[in-house]
């Protein structure tokens, strides 16, 4: 092999489903953060919160949109960077896995929310699910870098 030719790694099947799996799940994520900035108690309302749920998520510290901002656009990016098997992947959902666990540890500790009504009570445990998705995404993209997939 000369100077000029460069290795390349060939993409894993796999990527690709990671890629477009984490891009709909983040994209969802993208998408409701956009219907609670701007439809607010009407989005939260149409999506079975009940008042208490919605005037604690109104009423969230204002420096609290920043780890909300990372975790969400920097999962959104992540994916994009993903499929596009660029290196700045990693340091996207590095950005969203802090954005997750301040969230969570706000949530969890800090100032839990009220008690969900039972149709929901089983999204208590979706902090926690978001925080182990994005770590998991960290650590693929990390994975696929040292392998040299992304470039």
């Amino acid at each position: 092999m000369t100077d000029t030719m460069k290795m390349t790694t060939s993409t894993p099947w796999h990527l690709w489903v990671v890629g477009v799996v984490s891009l709909v799940w983040n994209g969802y994520g993208g998408f409701d953060f956009i219907m609670t900035t701007t439809q607010g108690a009407a989005y939260m309302q149409a999506s079975g919160f009940d008042q208490p749920m919605i005037d604690y998520y109104m009423g969230l510290p204002t420096w609290m949109y920043a780890p909300w901002i990372l975790g969400v656009w920097g999962a959104v990016a992540g994916s994009i960077l993903l499929l596009m098997r660029s290196r700045f992947a990693v340091w996207a959902f590095g950005l969203s896995l802090i954005g997750a666990v301040v969230s969570l540890v706000y949530g969890q500790f800090i100032n839990p929310p009220p008690a969900l009504p039972a149709e929901l009570a089983v999204m208590s445990f979706m902090p926690w699910v978001i925080v182990v998705i994005a770590a998991f995404l960290a650590w693929y993209a990390w994975t696929m870098s040292k392998k040299g997939v992304l470039r």
